[in-house]
């Protein structure tokens, strides 16, 4: 229990299905004076007292389970890691693949528990070869990309009560009939550790500064910048080039480089991706495939998917899709699709621009 809406009405529908429900809250912060800045942040001294308060109008108990260190050394570790090799990590899944689906679930397994229960947006359904992970009833809630992580054993042990709710205004104005003091609470965005939202200010406190070039496609120097971790493929902003661009076009961050400390830069169109690959992977429910199927692939969490050929072989999966992606970075993850089902997912480590560098 988060101490948002979402997990507090998940609690109430299980415990309606006739479930013996115990609500757990993560600590996943040692800062014992945290608080919650309106929808920034979550796990905080405020959203646990709004889990209790959840649980106890609920009439089930109620625990706080530290998870701080797991979270410090998987999920902002990773992403402190990342960073400094020039990729850019997604928090929320290393959290749903490290600690809410493992560390969590493994707990609860060893006390005897059957499941985790969340208020997760993805519904589960019983196909010919066990449970299938399926995007939510609602699209513009579905959480099914962040869950693509799962695996087949922890599907097994996860329940999705909001899986087939219509709209997140159902859920608030079914959280207010049951008496919820969290019915209207904000959702919480950003990076849930870096709750004022200055993630370039919060990787150079950890990563610290160093002055670096900024080059274009053909390795002509037009700016600088106070350290590579700074940026992300896509960005357009903050970039403060000293030399424009020929055409007098804006220019994107197309790739960094953290061994020599370069960030390059060039047109928007040289942003379009013609392939992705990557060896971090996993399936969510469905038998390892072998060599090439067609498939959907989302490349962020609210991304629309793009339909496109995968193939898998030798411990690599390669995608090209049909028509190019925008603005891929490596360390992003691509979750895979079969119409609403989820087939597994990897981390991007290698991209292949769709716009071949002028000679």
């Amino acid at each position: 229990m988060s101490g948002g809406v979402d997990s507090a009405v998940a609690a109430a529908r299980a415990v309606d299905a006739g479930h013996d429900v115990v609500g757990v809250h993560l600590a996943l912060s040692r800062a014992g004076g945290t608080l919650r800045t309106g929808s920034r942040g979550c796990c905080t001294i405020e959203d646990a007292m709004d889990a209790r308060r959840a649980a106890d109008r609920l009439g089930i108990p109620f625990y706080v389970w530290d998870f701080s260190e797991r979270f410090r050394d998987d999920v902002i570790g990773d992403f402190i890691t990342e960073y400094r090799a020039g990729r850019t990590p997604n928090p929320c899944m290393r959290c749903n693949e490290k600690i809410k689906f493992a560390a969590l679930l493994e707990r609860a397994l060893e006390l005897g528990f059957d499941a985790v229960c969340t208020g997760h947006y993805a519904t589960l359904v019983e196909g010919a070869h066990g449970l299938e992970l399926h995007r939510a009833s609602d699209a513009a809630k579905d959480q099914s990309y962040v869950l693509g992580v799962l695996t087949a054993e922890q599907l097994a042990h996860t329940f999705f009560p909001l899986g087939s709710t219509p709209s997140k205004a159902v859920v608030r104005a079914e959280a207010e009939e049951r008496g919820l003091t969290v019915a209207h609470k904000p959702d919480s965005h950003d990076i849930c550790f870096i709750p004022d939202g200055d993630t370039r200010g919060w990787l150079a406190e950890k990563v610290g500064t160093a002055t670096g070039e900024i080059v274009d496609r053909s390795g002509a120097v037009v700016g600088s910048h106070e350290g590579a971790h700074a940026f992300t493929v896509g960005q357009r902003r903050g970039l403060s080039l000293g030399v424009p661009a020929p055409d007098g076009k804006p220019r994107f961050v197309l790739e960094v480089r953290p061994v020599t400390n370069t960030v390059v830069v060039g047109p928007k169109e040289a942003l379009a991706t013609s392939e992705i690959g990557g060896e971090r992977y996993s399936w969510a429910g469905r038998a390892q495939p072998e060599g090439a199927f067609d498939c959907d692939v989302q490349i962020r969490a609210h991304a629309d998917p793009v339909p496109a050929r995968a193939t898998f072989g030798g411990g690599l999966i390669t995608v090209v899709p049909a028509t190019p992606f925008d603005g891929v970075a490596p360390g992003q993850t691509a979750v895979l699709y079969d119409g609403t089902r989820v087939i597994g997912q990897f981390t991007i480590d290698r991209t292949v621009s769709a716009v071949p560098v002028p000679a």
